[in-house]
């Protein structure tokens, strides 16, 4: 692998992270406030966890895909390979 080509996916890779942790902030911070409005204007009812619940599973989601994805599996990547193999055949 070319240094450019282990830089570009390095780069990518801390800019997946970089937005995960964004991600993660936009979440703490919005739920918390949500959190509060519920409590200040009806204790008795409580809402505030359907959207804590359901943007979790999407911040979990993200999380497993910026963290848990092997360094060299893009799925663009691939079809961009699949693709250019097609082309390459359809010349010949």
């Amino acid at each position: 692998m070319s240094d450019s080509k282990a830089y570009e996916q390095a780069k990518k890779r801390a800019e997946n992270k970089i937005g995960f942790y964004i991600h993660l902030a936009i979440y703490a911070g919005v739920n918390a406030i949500l959190a509060v409005v519920d409590l200040a204007s009806s204790p008795e009812k409580l809402w505030f966890y359907w959207p804590l619940a359901g943007w979790g599973i999407g911040v979990l989601l993200h999380w497993f895909a910026v963290f848990y994805t092997p360094a060299n599996f893009s799925f663009k990547e691939k079809m961009i390979e699949a693709e250019l193999e097609k082309q390459s055949k359809d010349k010949s």
